[in-house]
């Protein structure tokens, strides 16, 4: 059982203050209670702070300047690299800028996938995917005559593993969402990846959801690829990282090609330069990896234990609230078991379209997610036309949930619900 501190509420009510969106009132007059979190974070004073710190004090290009802005500069750059590869567990030079997570993927399925697949292989991912892990691998199997394979879930979403020594056979990629986008199932990788390794496979976690929620060790882990996304995670958008095997980034060729990516260029061949500049190719999101890396500060200070405790708990407690709701037709998706999943509630309201019912939660200042959330395949398994999402990150409190709930009940009355 996760220990959450039983101040959680109150500390998450402090950590709050760091967040200066989250004091302004909707144009409603409405306290806002922001539970959109698993789309984009909000960020903190101090990632603001250090944004513009950089463009007031450090503003110019990185690595080829010899002047002090310059080298100041890449300082940052480089620095805000190391602090993503400690939060992680990983060497800074295994550590490469990317966009965000979808860029990430793409990545290693344009430079690893096009050299290590042919006919005959198979790519082997799961049914709740983001389409940012499944479109990336449809389009690989088309192109190299790969099979693209799934684990199945149940109706809860939870992985079915009674036949994964079969469904590995002849596979040399597994590519798992971490935690779900849509229901917030946390994967179980400490049985998927050893199996997938003596099976042969490189095994890629898509961990946009993850790693703003809990301890990463990708050395623990065992992965051999490991994707996130800033904005999830208190950074900036625009930003988000790779993490590959010193091995496997060495043997790979490049994804992009351009500047600051060669060792020497003739005008006939080009020799490449060292990982990670190898895939950092044109002038890199400078301002935005520093301000990841304040963020990854801030995350570290507050410490990624108390934040999945405090996730857990808080999760916990919305659902307890939320099932409460049944007689109103509230159906909340996903695991039962609040040790199996993260701080992502996804739930209906009767017949209410998910997009009608996130408009009238609006108005009572509550931000929720409503649509397919990127994981069209999945809503058809389940049936689902759409559902409405609350997610939590550190900032939230009991509070927010209450919001939630009152305002649930407000759309059932609006709906003639109750």
């Amino acid at each position: 059982m996760i220990a959450a501190p039983k101040n959680y509420d109150l500390r998450a009510a402090e950590i709050a203050k760091d967040f200066p969106i989250l004091a302004q009132p909707t144009s409603r007059g409405k306290r806002l209670a922001f539970l959109d979190s698993a789309a984009s974070s909000q960020k903190p004073q101090a990632v603001i702070d250090a944004l513009v710190r950089y463009y007031e004090h450090d503003n110019a290009n990185i690595h080829r300047g010899v002047y002090e802005l310059a080298e100041r500069a890449t300082a940052a750059f480089e620095g805000a690299r190391g602090k993503v590869a400690r939060f992680i567990g990983a060497e800074p030079a295994e550590i490469i800028w990317t966009r965000n997570t979808t860029e990430a993927i793409n990545l290693v399925s344009f430079s690893w996938g096009l050299e290590n697949l042919k006919p005959g292989d198979a790519i082997l991912t799961s049914q709740l995917e983001h389409h940012s892990n499944l479109v990336p691998w449809q389009l690989l199997a088309a192109k190299t005559g790969a099979e693209l394979r799934f684990i199945e879930v149940d109706d809860q979403g939870i992985h079915q593993l009674g036949d994964l020594k079969a469904k590995l056979r002849g596979v040399k990629l597994v590519a798992l969402s971490h935690v779900s986008n849509t229901l917030g199932t946390i994967a179980p990788l400490e049985t998927i990846v050893p199996q997938a390794h003596a099976a042969g496979a490189v095994v890629l976690v898509d961990g946009a959801q993850s790693a703003p929620h809990m301890r990463i060790d990708v050395r623990a882990l065992d992965v051999d690829f490991f994707a996130a996304s800033g904005h999830k995670m208190l950074g900036p958008t625009g930003i988000g990282f790779l993490y590959g095997k010193r091995a496997l980034l060495e043997a790979m060729p490049p994804f992009l090609t351009g500047g600051d990516m060669i060792k020497k260029v003739e005008y006939r061949e080009t020799s490449f330069n060292e990982i990670p500049w190898k895939f950092e190719a044109g002038t890199s999101n400078i301002a935005d990896a520093v301000g990841l890396g304040a963020a990854v500060d801030y995350l570290t200070a507050v410490d990624m234990d108390w934040i999945r405790a405090h996730d857990h708990e808080l999760t916990r407690y919305a659902l307890e609230r939320l099932t409460e709701l049944a007689p109103l037709g509230l159906e909340i998706y996903g695991p039962r078991d609040p040790e199996l999943r993260s701080a992502v509630v996804s739930f209906n309201l009767a017949d209410v379209h998910a997009h009608d019912l996130a408009s009238i939660l609006d108005t009572e200042g509550v931000c929720v997610r409503a649509g397919h959330h990127c994981t069209m395949p999945l809503m058809e398994k389940m049936g689902w036309p759409a559902t409405a999402r609350a997610s939590f990150y550190l900032y939230n409190t009991e509070q927010d949930v209450e919001q939630l709930v009152t305002a649930l009940k407000k759309a059932a009355q609006v709906f003639k619900l109750a």
